[in-house]
């Protein structure tokens, strides 16, 4: 393969629209004056054209694609509509809907295109079922689920999902949503300037990475598969800190104070490089496992592009995410 396979382009469904709801639809639309607003619940975005953009015209992502040397796409729920917080019911059918639409897209381009599975996190038990229905019926290769949804990674109610993920021989995918959108508004600083796509983020995947590292969650499943979006967010810079945390504060769990713990369950988490500069990939290299990196693009989003990544690391990051991903090794 002589391009890259990206594990991190979103896409909008147009089947999707209105499956969780009148209420909280997702609804796209337009205002008098021909501006178009993409609605969640109460929540608006206004002035991105989904409906003529790659992430809703499969031949524009391919033309995309094709002019950022993208050999292969993972394609992957948009997190404006994870949907964590609504009722459990309505997020069931948005799931089974967006699903079962993304497998329809990923089946016409069965070369190009791959697609992970929306789950309604807010009942565990239904987040499996939807799993299991996407990976085994659907042919999707796994789950892609926002950082917060009210339970936490290392609540115990999670484990019966990471033994299914194992079980099913999936990864997991983690990205965050923006807060406020179907859930509480974490921080409403963070809505200034759009700080949370950066911040915010950010500190969510540094939470995210340290609550499955202490709370023990790839120690009990050593065979689970977990990646967490744009390098773990800060994680790479607070490596050494969360190190000490772990051997010498009395809080931390007795088995990781030893001399190596934390480093050693730290490695067994994925990570996307979508970092978004080179200095910032030079240094994700420098304190992550490369064994454990993968390409990723957020794909005609705001913050997208591939140039900072070297041609050589090419055949390196591909590698691991046939790994990871379960694909052959020979595509």
């Amino acid at each position: 393969m002589s391009g890259f396979i990206d594990v991190h382009g979103h896409v909008v469904l147009e089947e999707s629209m209105g499956a969780a709801g009148a209420a909280c639809g997702p609804e796209l639309g337009n205002y008098p004056d021909g501006t178009t607003f993409f609605r969640v619940g109460d929540w608006r975005l206004d002035g991105v054209p989904y409906r003529e953009s790659l992430f809703m015209q499969a031949k524009l992502r391919l033309e995309a694609m094709d002019e950022n040397g993208i050999s292969l796409q993972a394609l992957s729920p948009n997190p404006l509509t994870y949907l964590h917080w609504i009722d459990e019911n309505d997020a069931s059918n948005y799931c089974r809907t967006h699903n079962e639409a993304m497998a329809s897209l990923v089946s016409e381009h069965k070369d190009r295109f791959l697609g992970f599975a929306a789950l309604p996190m807010q009942n565990i038990g239904m987040a499996i079922q939807e799993l299991e229905y996407s990976v085994k019926e659907l042919n999707l290769l796994g789950g892609y689920i926002g950082t917060d949804f009210g339970t936490d990674f290392d609540d115990p109610q999670m484990d019966d999902f990471y033994a299914a993920c194992c079980e099913f021989n999936v990864p997991l995918f983690l990205h965050p949503a923006p807060s406020g959108l179907d859930g509480p508004l974490r921080d409403p600083r963070m809505r200034k300037y759009d700080l949370d796509l950066v911040i915010e983020f950010s500190y969510e995947e540094l939470v995210a990475t340290s609550m499955i590292i202490f709370g023990g969650v790839t120690r009990r499943f050593p065979n689970l598969d977990i990646c967490i979006s744009h390098g773990g967010g800060s994680t790479m810079l607070h490596r050494s800190k969360l190190r000490l945390l772990a051997e010498r504060r009395p809080s931390s769990p007795e088995w990781i104070r030893e001399p190596g713990e934390f480093d050693r369950e730290l490695d067994r988490i994925w990570f996307d490089c979508h970092v978004s500069g080179r200095e910032e990939f030079n240094f994700a290299i420098s304190q992550l496992n490369t064994d454990r990196l993968v390409f990723g693009t957020n794909f005609g989003g705001w913050d997208s592009g591939a140039a900072h990544y070297p041609a050589e690391m090419i055949e390196k990051l591909n590698t691991n995410a046939k790994s990871l991903l379960r694909l052959d090794s020979n595509i």
